[in-house]
């Protein structure tokens, strides 16, 4: 069974589906892996390593995606690439199936099995293969460091005989997993950290790190059944706002996670409190790519608002492509174990499977996930 992985092409993307170490170990599985020249250029392996490894390289991207029992990549495909697809494929990447109806349909009329990465779900058996979280926490290291080569001052407090520099303040507003470690990384650093977020039951996660948790009643609020914040009603905004705001104008660096699962980010952060803020302060947006958490940040852009730095940065993973790439290709390489017969060397793919009833989303010519189904209702 060939495993074809084709060189991404989503601007600066810099990630690979498979680094050589798993290449090598899904080749001793049985699989024969074919993969683009260059793939793995942007994160540090060559051709060479990945000959060395077991893979074949290519230079025929369309033979390459016709051939493939098994097709692995990190973004999805174009609907162009979806007519090359070898029919009844396996085809595993990230896919916003929520968004992308026409992607979904044109994988359903092909018969491909299409798993998308974003919907594995948050469970302890899922946990090695859940890129959401994987990707999440490199993405939270970015941020600080990105932030801290903006701001004019220094993270940690220092004593010299010069005199003392007091600890700048970071204020993080959203306490999932990449949240959680912009708190830990930015505590690494030497500053002082708060964060908030609408799940309360987080706060013990926030002081374990050594945050302080900023306490805003906004009355009954909490989270999805797989941890996911619950959409803010608009008057739960408007007093999300209204606390935070002391606590923005105080800040020197803050740091935006906010993101409800399959909808747009819900707006937090206004204009005026950005003005708030003193000159020289920095704003890392992480949900720039579904909306953005901060009024005037734009994605894949530097903004500035009063003396106030936004960065809108998208696709944070990428700037650590090495890293980023050895942790999605880890949790390929053990979704695709877990269904691996190395007996009958076939996909093993029981729908049935709690795992695969949240991640299948077409299979047969079919939708056939359940979420996705209801969101159309159908």
């Amino acid at each position: 069974m060939q495993i074809s992985v084709p060189a991404e092409t989503w601007q600066n993307e810099r990630r690979v589906a498979l680094i050589p170490d798993s290449v090598q170990r899904l080749t001793k599985a049985g699989f024969d892996i074919a993969l683009q020249s260059g793939a793995g250029a942007e994160a540090g392996y060559s051709d060479a390593d990945y000959e060395a490894a077991g893979a074949t390289i290519s230079n025929d991207r369309s033979s390459l995606l016709s051939s493939g029992d098994v097709v692995l990549r990190v973004r999805k495909p174009d609907l162009e690439e979806v007519s090359q697809l070898k029919e009844g494929a396996l085809h595993i990447s990230y896919l916003d199936p929520y968004n992308e109806s026409d992607l979904v349909d044109a994988l359903s009329s092909k018969g491909i099995t299409a798993i998308s990465m974003e919907m594995i779900p948050r469970t302890t058996r899922a946990q090695k293969m859940d890129a959401l979280s994987s990707q999440a926490n490199l993405a939270g290291y970015v941020m600080v460091i990105q932030a801290a080569q903006q701001l004019d001052r220094i993270l940690p407090m220092m004593m010299t005989p010069a005199g003392t520099l007091s600890p700048a303040k970071v204020f993080v507003i959203g306490a999932g997993v990449a949240g959680l470690q912009a708190i830990a990384t930015a505590k690494r650093l030497g500053a002082r950290v708060e964060a908030f977020d609408t799940r309360p039951v987080v706060a013990e996660q926030v002081q374990s790190l050594g945050g302080k948790f900023v306490e805003i009643d906004l009355g009954e609020t909490g989270q999805t059944k797989d941890g996911y914040a619950k959409e803010l009603t608009a008057e739960q905004l408007e007093m999300q706002r209204e606390g935070m705001k002391a606590v923005i104008s105080e800040s020197d660096i803050v740091i935006t996670t906010a993101q409800v699962f399959g909808r747009p980010a819900p707006r937090i952060v206004t204009a005026d409190m950005v003005e708030a803020m003193k000159p020289g302060g920095v704003i890392v947006d992480m949900a720039v790519d579904s909306g953005g958490n901060v009024e005037g940040s734009v994605a894949d852009e530097t903004a500035e608002i009063g003396g106030v730095t936004i960065l809108g940065l998208s696709n944070l993973p990428a700037q650590v492509s090495k890293d980023a790439s050895q942790m999605y290709s880890s949790n390929l390489f053990n979704l695709v174990s877990e269904y691996w017969d190395s007996e009958t060397k076939a996909m093993n793919l029981d729908l049935e499977d709690d795992i695969l009833q949240s991640c299948v989303i077409t299979h047969g010519g079919s939708i056939v996930n359940e979420t996705i189904k209801n969101l159309r209702g159908s």
